[in-house]
């Protein structure tokens, strides 16, 4: 993820521009005299990518896809 700094006004001349980029992933930094103030990300990622949790699922019981009891009635 890249991250670019842009001071106030220049943020503010190109504010639908620095929207778009933080949509796409990237990480808007504003600054006040070279001084980081704000920071523009989007609210959720914009692409998922595939294959992100290699490796988080350490256990997997054997019964996982076993019906449950409370739906017995219900097959």
């Amino acid at each position: 993820m890249t991250m670019a700094q842009f001071n106030i006004a220049e943020a503010k001349a190109h504010f639908s521009e620095l929207i778009e980029k933080a949509a796409l992933g990237e990480e808007i930094i504003v600054a006040k005299g070279n001084k980081p103030v704000a920071k523009i990300v989007a609210l959720r990622p914009a692409h998922r990518r595939p294959g992100t949790g290699k490796g988080q699922i350490l256990f997997i019981g054997p019964d996982f896809d076993a019906p449950l009891a409370d739906f017995a009635e219900y097959q």
